[in-house]
């Protein structure tokens, strides 16, 4: 073969390469573009529950499918900022492909109160589609320091009160023979982190739960989706930001932020994924250990737990 012939090659092989490229990035922005439509489409005119739309996640939640056409049932323990949330969610979208949503007060650390919570759900649209369950109660202290009262009152929050909401609309889930279930779960619903032993067990329980329905209720045509996310992005003020350094920015970069999990949620509906792990590398490395060389990982949280405590002393 000739010279010419091979430069020829060699120029026509860059020019295929450099079109590759060209049409990948025109058509993977394209594909993302799609992908969030089907999932806009998917949630339109579906009755859609979120048990704690006053947190970050829960706000942006609640935007999401709003704006996707979906029938909101917002739930949430503090009754006036369930109003400014519907009025924000009313005034930011047009009502001609939207619906106002319905409102219902819910407090997981009132388990009394729960049954007749769930009356109320059924009653606002007349079904459910999709479950969002979104609830969390974060506490960290050594395992010594924590009373039964609070061990209680984190299980009932995290782990009681999304089963007991589960288990109360089932019947009508089942009846109809569809409906989506989501549980946005930690990561330490997959592994354990020093002075979050109460948190953990929760998040641990929970997991276990839904994992175990997902196996029950396939045959009646209803999915189950766990999420197990790392720490949530969140905006900060001035002050925030100087009273926490180094801790605040260790966890932004190994956090996701909640437009993120928002829009992972939606795609999640038209995939209909069992398991999402919403997590950088560093997280994720840690659940693999934790599997694979359980010692090493045990050693490394205790290394932890000693640099932490000597960390304290020293600031004493």
């Amino acid at each position: 073969m000739a010279l010419s012939d091979i430069m020829g090659l060699d120029v026509t092989t860059v020019c295929l390469v450099l079109a590759l490229v060209v049409i990948t990035a025109a058509v993977f922005p394209l594909y993302r573009l799609m992908l969030r439509h089907l999932a806009k489409t998917t949630v339109r005119n579906k009755v859609v529950l979120i048990t704690d739309s006053l947190s970050a996640l829960g706000n942006e939640f609640a935007k999401h499918f709003h704006s996707g056409g979906a029938r909101l049932v917002l739930c949430g323990n503090n009754w006036e900022r369930l109003e400014t949330l519907a009025e924000q969610l009313i005034d930011e979208s047009d009502p001609t492909t939207t619906f106002p949503p319905k409102l219902v007060g819910l407090d997981f650390s009132d388990m009394e109160s729960v049954p007749e919570v769930i009356s109320e759900i059924l009653e606002c649209f007349g079904c459910l589609d999709i479950l969002i369950f979104n609830s969390s109660m974060k506490v960290k202290a050594p395992v010594q320091c924590l009373s039964l009262e609070m061990e209680r009152t984190v299980m009932d929050v995290n782990y009681f009160g999304p089963i007991t909401l589960a288990k109360g609309v089932l019947p009508s889930l089942i009846s109809r023979r569809t409906g989506h279930i989501l549980l946005v779960n930690s990561i330490q619903g997959k592994l354990t982190v020093p002075f979050r032993a109460t948190y953990a067990a929760s998040k641990h329980a929970v997991q276990a739960f839904f994992d175990c329905l997902r196996a029950e209720v396939q045959q009646y045509g209803i999915i189950v989706t766990t999420v197990n996310h790392t720490f949530i992005n969140t905006p900060t003020t001035e002050d925030e930001t100087k009273s926490t350094g180094k801790t605040l920015t260790k966890q932004k970069s190994l956090g996701v932020n909640p437009e993120e999990m928002a829009s992972e949620l939606l795609n999640s509906l038209s995939s209909k994924k069992k398991e999402i792990l919403m997590a950088r590398f560093i997280s994720k490395a840690a659940i693999y250990t934790r599997s694979l060389f359980p010692n090493l990982f045990f050693a490394i949280m205790a290394a932890g737990v000693k640099t932490a405590t000597a960390e304290e002393l020293s600031d004493d």
